[in-house]
């Protein structure tokens, strides 16, 4: 097996920038957000893929379309970031203050999600990019991309927190023969 797939995350936003916890709010790139998608653009530039995904969240459509991939990008509502409910929008340290030692991947988000929950999503999109034809790229978020890739490796979905994760940052996920690798991770552009 010879695909690849192509993950970018999108690009800074003023939460992203603030490490605050950003799932389902739908906040836009900022100017260096928009710097970085560019800079995703030209390191993509003449790479052809069968199929392009990207959330529909605009900082992720929106890097998509700035790296040039808009025309044929196809939005999956699976790639939407962790929805963190209560934890909407703060930073770890606050969460800590109403609950030590909390971390998304083991405890999930009161009134959002569990890991569980992200991973059955990325399965679904592992699913889809493995019946295409050729190679895949996908737009979307820190943690569903962290979570999706613990996934490809056949690990638990809570696993995803191995793997940190940039704005903007170019990864690759492939095979070695027919086992599911990870090739490149966390590459930063320009």
């Amino acid at each position: 097996m010879a695909q690849e797939v192509v993950l970018v995350r999108h690009g800074e936003t003023e939460w992203s920038k603030a490490l605050r916890h950003t799932g389902r709010t739908d906040i836009p790139l900022t100017e260096e957000g928009c710097r970085q998608a560019e800079c995703v653009g030209e390191a993509l530039r003449g790479r052809s893929f069968a199929l392009v995904l990207t959330s529909p969240l605009q900082r992720a459509a929106e890097t998509c379309r700035v790296a040039g991939f808009g025309d044929v990008a196809q939005a999956r509502d699976d790639l939407m970031e962790w929805d963190y409910g209560h934890y909407e929008g703060q930073r770890t340290a606050e969460i800590w203050k109403e609950a030590p030692g909390w971390t998304v991947f083991r405890d999930g988000a009161p009134n959002g999600e569990t890991a569980e929950q992200v991973g059955a999503r990325a399965d679904r999109v592992i699913e889809e990019v493995r019946a295409a034809d050729g190679d895949v790229l996908l737009f979307a978020h820190g943690h569903l991309l962290r979570v999706l890739t613990a996934r490809w490796l056949g690990l638990d979905a809570r696993d995803g927190r191995l793997f940190a994760l940039d704005p903007a940052t170019l990864s690759t996920l492939g095979y070695e023969r027919e086992t599911s690798v990870l090739r490149l991770w966390n590459r930063e552009i320009g």
